[in-house]
């Protein structure tokens, strides 16, 4: 079936099956590999992206759900002012070590902030709970989290 769909504010139309992953169509489809593959169950976070606002994990959203909704990658979350200031504090906290994981933290960072400006350390953790780094960077995210915020 034909799609058409927002990604970072532009429009794009895609053929594939109704039930094929968001995740898979950013990636193969669209070409936008900063979203990752991590455990494609919905668990690990490293197809964090938003839709409408929402952190969600690609892999679990089929195409067929997406109907008029807005798409939002790390592709394009620096041009949100949010967005932006996580990115330079990621950068000034050297948050990442692997890298993996770090754009679905991000995203869960973004949106956790979009909805909640001058979060508690509390509230960061569980905000971030859905996202697993194998390199232990948990403390550095909060960090950097803790330091968007501030730049608000």
């Amino acid at each position: 079936m034909r799609y058409s769909l927002s990604v970072n504010g532009q429009e794009h139309s895609v053929e594939l099956d109704e039930d094929t992953p968001l995740l898979w169509v950013l990636r193969d489809a669209l070409n936008l590999k900063g979203t990752k593959y991590g455990c494609g169950e919905g668990l690990c976070g490293a197809c964090t992206v938003h839709i409408d606002g929402q952190a969600v994990h690609a892999c679990r959203i089929p195409i067929s759900s997406l109907g008029t909704s807005k798409v939002v990658t790390i592709e394009g979350i620096g041009e949100t002012p949010v967005g932006a200031r996580l990115q330079q504090a990621w950068l000034k906290v050297d948050v990442m070590q692997c890298g993996y994981c770090q754009p679905g933290q991000i995203m869960t960072a973004a949106a956790l902030l979009a909805q909640n400006p001058a979060p508690s350390e509390a509230e960061i953790v569980a905000a971030m709970d859905g996202n697993l780094c194998r390199c232990g960077t948990y403390l550095r995210i909060k960090e950097a989290v803790k330091a968007a915020a501030k730049g608000a």
